[in-house]
């Protein structure tokens, strides 16, 4: 077998009647494929419903699909760990429920995996559907800035790329493998992605953003907006920026920058009544004997600097704002 979609969903059954059929008709031209979705703890109604509708599209597809049902809702990284990390693929799809590709998405980035043995992962074209129109999002970049990593969306022509997304993306299984899948450290949701992405770009591999290849990403109807209030997802986000930095951050220069502007950051939260913040600084600290043994664990292995990682993406640590 050489691909496999894997799909998380939440309480998502409707999102996953909606995108599938663009997904299996993605699939079409490959027919060493298969598609496992994992059910992150849903409702009873909701499985059911999903249950249902799968049976009903297996009989009308010659495309294996798999549904793996969680006893317990946990989160992002530990849903796709469940159906990725046992697959036998060469490739991983890794596809949200509120994403559907395009036809023909993947010729472009199994091209860019036959041109460079050492690519881990392609991220795609990102044509999100939001609230005020469709808005376009290219390659991930990050800037160190006061202290901390900031992460956005890019330009959208094809180049390397900082992170690619764990909901539109295509990555080696082997690499995948070895890197031990998402780190769940960060369940529910956010960052895992980038955390991903960092530790194999550490190791030596690269990570791609093709133009040509793209998916339409339904944010507005994710799990995310329909299962949690905005003030514990910025809350969740915070927490989980400490953690990334805390883990993956080694060189000195960019240590002592964090522990300098922490204080900073700490007090313009309290001052402005920004208690997501200091909420997720706590959440991330109470597990800093976890972090820093995870930290351990992954350092030994590092072929490439934090500073050779931020200026390979044409990212420059930003003097302007302070180290």
């Amino acid at each position: 077998m050489k691909y496999n979609v894997v799909i998380p969903s939440y309480n998502g059954a409707d999102l996953i009647y909606k995108n599938l059929q663009s997904v299996l008709n993605s699939l079409a031209d490959y027919k060493s494929s298969k598609l496992t979705i994992v059910d992150d703890g849903s409702s009873e109604e909701d499985y059911k419903k999903l249950e249902s509708y799968i049976s009903e599209v297996k009989e009308k597809t010659d495309i294996p699909i798999e549904l793996i049902r969680k006893d317990k809702n946990s989160g992002f990284s530990s849903t796709v760990n469940r159906g990725a990390l046992n697959s036998e693929a060469e490739y991983l799809i890794l596809l949200n429920s509120d994403v559907s590709p395009e036809k023909n998405y993947l010729m472009s980035v199994m091209e860019d995996f036959e041109k460079n043995e050492k690519l881990f992962g392609v991220g795609c074209m990102d044509k999100s559907e939001e609230e005020a129109g469709t808005v376009f999002r290219g390659r991930g970049l990050a800037t160190w800035s006061k202290g901390l990593l900031i992460h956005r969306k890019g330009s959208t022509e094809k180049s390397d790329t900082f992170w690619i997304s764990g909901g539109s993306s295509i990555i080696k299984t082997e690499i995948f493998k070895k890197l031990g899948g998402f780190d769940e450290i960060y369940d529910p949701f956010y960052w895992e992605d980038i955390d991903l992405s960092y530790r194999a770009r550490k190791l030596g591999y690269e990570l791609m953003f093709e133009n040509k290849s793209t998916v339409i990403h339904r944010h507005s109807e994710g799990a995310i907006r329909k299962n949690f209030s905005n003030k514990k997802v910025t809350k969740i986000a915070y927490r989980n920026q400490f953690i990334f930095i805390w883990k993956n951050i080694t060189d000195t220069k960019l240590v002592m920058s964090h522990l300098l502007w922490l204080p900073f950051h700490l007090i313009k939260g309290v001052l402005r009544g920004d208690n997501a913040l200091l909420q997720g600084f706590l959440l991330a600290l109470i597990r800093l004997p976890d972090i820093i043994k995870r930290r351990n664990n992954q350092k030994k292995y590092y072929k490439k600097s934090d500073s050779e990682l931020l200026y390979s993406t044409n990212e420059i640590i930003n003097n302007n704002t302070g180290i």
